[in-house]
């Protein structure tokens, strides 16, 4: 019987989250998964490095001392907009393995630990970020199948063609009342049926790092592959956060917080962009 259902493709999968052990100690589709992405992100971004003149270990070496404070940043953005699962007992906050973290909280925090990692190097913070931004949309495309295993960050209810039915004793909360009240029945078992938002944004993804690859002959300065990178990847989260179930909010209100930071990186994008395009005319 499968877990994850495609009713309009005919596809099924029964996936466990878990791929396998060591000494008893699960190892999780999760991690395999995201680790896969900073490889094949980092080999981009070392390949592209050197083609744009800088030693391709520059990434390598950032990726060393990067990936601890990417975590921490991930899981504190996660727990500060989340906090009152933690409030009464803190010790779950370092219960990392329980899941919970969030992209963009790792994409802050790496943003610091480059300006920092740039001086010491002295190299160029915006070319480094021009590279660096291809491996981070290859690896975050990838990222994202490992919400498709862990059946979790779905959309709403939804019965377009890539409509995802998932075991409803197996589906990570929240659950919206719409989604409830619309359960399906296949294999004999109640399955929820979403938007597979992991999809739609691992091919958002796909898409903007081909138009970072068409519009490198097109850059007028350093940094702009890497504004037109926030500016891409904000409008997709913005519209795939909006589907979403499980969106961190500001405070009490309904904002999700991820769409606030989407349009401020989509802001700062065109900026960018604008003044360094005006900045090379005058030139």
């Amino acid at each position: 019987m499968p877990n994850i259902y495609f009713p309009h493709l005919n596809l099924n999968f029964n996936i466990n989250s878990v791929a396998f052990e060591i000494f008893g100690l699960p190892v999780y589709w999760y991690g395999i998964i995201l680790t896969t992405g900073i490889l094949l992100g980092t080999t981009l971004s070392s390949a592209i490095a050197k083609k744009e003149g800088l030693h391709p270990d520059i990434i390598i070496d950032f990726i060393l001392y990067d990936i601890l404070f990417a975590l921490i940043g991930a899981r504190a953005y996660y727990v500060a907009f989340n906090f009152s699962d933690y409030k009464d007992n803190l010790i779950e906050v370092f219960y990392i393995r329980q899941g919970g973290i969030a992209i963009y909280g790792a994409v802050i925090v790496s943003i610091i630990v480059a300006i920092f990692y740039t001086r010491i190097k002295k190299i160029s913070f915006w070319k480094f970020a021009d590279v660096a931004a291809y491996g981070l949309v290859l690896g975050q495309a990838i990222g994202r199948y490992g919400n498709f295993v862990n059946k979790e960050a779905f959309g709403d209810y939804t019965n377009n063609l890539l409509a995802m039915r998932i075991l409803k004793g197996e589906a990570k909360l929240p659950l919206s009342e719409n989604i409830l009240n619309n359960l399906q029945v296949a294999f004999g078992q109640e399955y929820i049926q979403v938007h597979p938002t992991f999809f739609y944004e691992s091919c958002w993804n796909i898409g903007l790092l081909i138009l970072l690859f068409v519009y490198r002959k097109y850059r007028k300065c350093d940094g702009e592959i890497a504004l037109l990178y926030l500016m891409g990847y904000g409008i997709g989260r913005f519209w795939i956060e909006g589907l979403r179930t499980d969106q961190l909010l500001v405070g009490s209100t309904h904002i999700a917080i991820s769409q606030v930071i989407a349009i401020l990186s989509i802001i700062l994008g065109i900026i960018g962009i604008y003044m360094c395009r005006k900045l090379s005319n005058k030139e």
